[in-house]
């Protein structure tokens, strides 16, 4: 089967996808799918997001090539800078455009939902910045376990609520954001943050995402004057990922590789690696590969990421794996807290827990990068999960 960078009519990425949701929200579904369709033509809008995303969010982000690293492991490394961006992370590239998108259907309000709070800050910052109100649903052990951004979201005049049911984490906080939009539909519009959901959410997440992948695909070839042998990023729903896959994976020769978090073991359960441990099924209003009992129930996840904790993952990833052009493996928490103190030590660079596990990963594999180009997405930050590490690491002791 032949990648379409498009979903069917249907929002079907081959047998992935499609739009699941309740009949209230399905005029809601519609008057997004009509206006993006109409915003990707429309120069004023494009050249509106264009303007934000260079003067406001700082792209484009450097690749930047880590020396240190390459020269320890006997690889060559870059690391798209998605750290850099402001906020702290990639996804203010999805949250700004949707907020754009949601002023010009008429909203006055945007609910989202956040697992390591980066999402949420940056729709706190993209509702600040384009005037509407904001309303983020976070689970409370992610609140626990990030009390700094959801500080920064009370900050930007975002009201914060906290999920205290299931497993008080990513998965709840979308179910309440869900209920949410349903019964404020006429004024509000749902700012989803990952590659994920019910149709147009994963094209129109991806297509947001893109302009990491657009840029990198130009600066790899400009420093080195070929392609990469290796794209690798972490996966939680996939936003940063297919970001920067989007522009590599029309060349065959180029793997991508995505990391999921494989939290204390595959062996113990208790990890959020969807394709490794995984089937498919239909969740939160998509059909994709979901961690799921015997009965279908979505089961419990467990990661030292927030970001990364979740049972799912965005359907253009199944259909990349499906058709083998994208292959998805996994980092441990241990992995990932090596990869999140060895590039601060050796590149100065603290990264996002998230990030940790690509970085882990490769490091765990160096062996078979040896000697090959890589670029590494640095979807985002640490400053946020910097207290948690001095936890992991004190109690470690």
């Amino acid at each position: 089967m032949k990648y379409k960078n498009i979903p069917d009519q249907n929002g079907y990425f081959g047998d992935f996808g499609g739009c699941f949701v309740s009949e209230t929200l399905m005029p809601a579904i519609e008057e997004l799918k009509e206006t993006f369709v109409k915003m990707r033509k429309d120069k004023k809008f494009q050249n509106e997001l264009k303007s934000y995303l260079k003067n406001y969010v700082g792209r484009p982000t450097p690749l930047y090539f880590a020396e240190k690293l390459s020269k320890k492991f006997q690889f060559k490394l870059y690391l798209k800078r998605e750290d850099l961006c402001h906020t702290g992370a990639h996804k203010i590239n999805n949250a700004l455009a949707q907020v754009l998108l949601a002023k010009k259907m008429g909203k006055t309000r945007v609910i989202a939902e956040t697992g390591a709070g980066q999402h949420g800050v940056a729709t706190a910052t993209a509702a600040s910045l384009l005037g509407l109100k904001c309303r983020v649903y976070m689970g409370t052990e992610d609140m626990r376990r990030q009390s700094l951004n959801v500080f920064r979201m009370q900050l930007l005049g975002t009201e914060v609520i906290g999920i205290d049911s299931g497993s008080k984490t990513l998965k709840d906080a979308i179910n309440e954001a869900f209920r949410d939009w349903v019964t404020h539909v006429k004024d509000t519009h749902y700012v989803l943050g990952t590659a994920f959901g019910a149709h147009p959410y994963p094209y129109m997440v991806r297509e947001f995402m893109s302009v990491i992948g657009t840029e990198a695909y130009k600066q790899i070839k400009k420093a080195e004057k070929r392609l990469p042998d290796a794209v690798i990023a972490c996966v939680g729903g996939g936003s940063n990922a297919i970001g920067i896959f989007s522009s590599f994976i029309k060349d065959k020769k180029v793997r991508l590789i995505g990391v999921e978090a494989g939290g204390k073991g595959i062996e113990s359960g208790l990890h959020a690696a969807r394709f490794a441990g995984g089937r498919v099924g239909v969740f939160q209003g998509t059909k994709s590969y979901l961690l799921q009992d015997e009965n279908g129930q979505a089961l419990t996840t467990h990661s030292v990421s927030a970001g990364l904790d979740y049972a799912s993952v965005g359907p253009e990833h199944s259909f990349l794996r499906e058709i083998k052009r994208a292959s998805y493996s996994y980092a441990t928490d241990e992995e990932a807290l090596n990869g999140f103190s060895t590039l601060a030590k050796e590149e100065g660079i603290i990264p996002a827990l998230e990030s940790s596990h690509a970085v882990g990963y490769l490091i765990s594999h160096a062996e078979e990068f040896k000697n090959q180009l890589i670029i590494l997405n640095l979807s985002g930050r640490g400053d946020k999960d910097v207290i948690q590490v001095k936890e992991i690491m004190e109690n470690m002791q």
